[in-house]
C-alpha cells in the first residue's frame, strides 16, 4: 500500500512542477509523508464503516461520498493552512493542538465502549437516523466528519514532519498531494468494503458454480466483517487518540509514561521471530489503555455537566 501510494504521489507532484522548487524533492517528500502516515490511514479506514453500518443499501454510497467530501474539506481548507501557518510561525503549538484532538478522539472511543456495555448498537442508531429523514442523516455524517477531522489532522501533521526540510511552497504542494491521495485511498476502500455484500448478491444471482458460491459466501460473511470493522473502528479511536497523547506528553517534556512504554517495548523486542510484532502490540495496547482512561474521564465529566444542566433546567421549570 505505501509503495503504490508513493508512486501516485510522485506522479501528482510532477504536475505541480511550477509551484515546487524541485520536482524530485517534492515528489520524494510526498512519498515519504504518505508512507509514514499509512498506519493512521488504516485506522481511518477501520473507523469510517461503523458510521454506515446498518444503513439501507441505497444510502451507503451517498453517505460515504458526503463523508469523503467533508474529509477532503477538512484537510485542504482547515488543517493544511493551519498546519502550514503554525509550522512557519508557531511550531510549538502543533503538539498541544494535536493533543486536544487526541483527547476528543479518546472521548469518542470511550463513549462508544460505554454504549456497547449498555447494549446500544451503532447499527440501530444509524437505521433510526436514516428513517428519521435527511436532517438526521446529515447529523450522522457530521459526526463522522468530526471524527475524521482528528484522524486527518494526525495524518497531515505526520506528513508535515516528514517534509519539514522543504520550503513553504514545497511543503504545501506535498501536503495537498498527500491529502488528495489518502482521501481517495481511504474512502475508495471504505466504499468497496460496504458494498461487498451487494457485489456478492449480484454474483450469486447472475453467475453459476464456484463464482455464485463465492458470491453467496460474501453475502454471508459481510455482516460479520462489518461488525468486526465497527469494533476495530472503536479500538482505533482509542489507539490513535492515546498514541497522540503519549507522544504529545513526551514532546512536551513529561517523559515518564512514554519511557515506560518504550522500556516495555524493548523488553519484548528481542523475542525471536515475534519480537517486532510484540513491540508493536505493547505500544498499541498501551496507547489504547491511555486513550480509554483519558476518554472515560472526559466522558464522565461531560456526563456530569449534562446532568447538572438537566437538573437546573428542570428546577427552572
Amino acid at each position: 500500500m505505501p509503495g503504490g501510494l508513493a508512486a501516485l504521489l510522485d506522479d501528482v507532484a510532477a504536475l505541480a512542477k511550477l509551484a515546487a522548487a524541485s520536482i524530485d524533492d517534492v515528489g520524494a517528500a510526498a512519498g515519504r509523508a504518505g508512507a509514514k502516515a499509512a498506519g493512521v490511514v488504516i485506522d481511518d479506514t477501520a473507523v469510517t464503516p461503523r458510521y454506515v453500518h446498518g444503513v439501507t443499501a441505497n444510502r451507503e454510497l451517498p453517505m460515504i461520498w458526503a463523508i469523503a467530501r467533508g474529509s477532503l474539506r477538512n484537510k485542504l481548507l482547515f488543517i493544511l493552512p493551519a498546519a502550514l501557518l503554525l509550522s512557519q510561525f508557531l511550531p510549538q503549538l502543533l503538539t498541544p493542538i494535536l493533543m486536544v484532538g487526541g483527547t476528543y478522539l479518546a472521548f469518542e472511543g470511550a463513549e462508544k465502549v460505554w454504549e456497547a456495555l449498555r447494549g446500544t448498537k451503532a447499527a440501530e442508531r444509524a437505521e433510526t437516523a436514516v428513517e428519521q429523514g435527511p436532517e438526521a442523516e446529515k447529523k450522522l455524517v457530521a459526526g463522522a466528519v468530526r471524527t475524521d477531522f482528528i484522524l486527518s489532522a494526525e495524518i497531515m501533521v505526520i506528513a508535515l514532519n516528514e517534509v519539514a526540510d522543504q520550503g513553504l511552497v514545497g511543503r504545501a504542494v506535498s501536503l495537498v498531494v498527500v491529502a488528495i491521495a489518502i482521501t481517495a485511498l481511504v474512502y475508495g476502500a471504505v466504499a468497496l468494503i460496504v458494498k461487498m455484500d451487494d457485489i456478492g448478491l449480484r454474483l450469486a444471482s447472475t453467475r453459476r458454480g464456484a463464482t455464485a458460491a463465492f458470491g453467496r459466501g460474501l453475502v454471508s460473511a459481510m455482516p460479520k466483517v462489518m461488525a468486526v470493522l465497527s469494533t476495530v473502528g472503536i479500538a482505533a479511536m482509542l489507539w490513535v487518540g492515546g498514541h497522540i497523547l503519549l507522544v504529545g506528553v513526551d514532546e512536551l517534556g513529561w517523559h515518564g509514561l512514554y519511557d515506560l512504554v518504550h522500556h516495555l517495548e524493548e523488553a519484548v523486542h528481542h523475542v525471536a521471530g515475534v519480537g517486532g510484532f510484540l513491540a508493536w502490540f505493547v505500544n498499541t495496547l498501551a496507547s489504547a489503555l491511555v486513550g480509554l482512561v483519558v476518554g472515560a474521564v472526559v466522558a464522565f465529566v461531560v456526563h456530569q455537566v449534562h446532568v447538572i444542566r438537566h437538573r437546573r433546567a428542570h428546577t427552572a421549570h
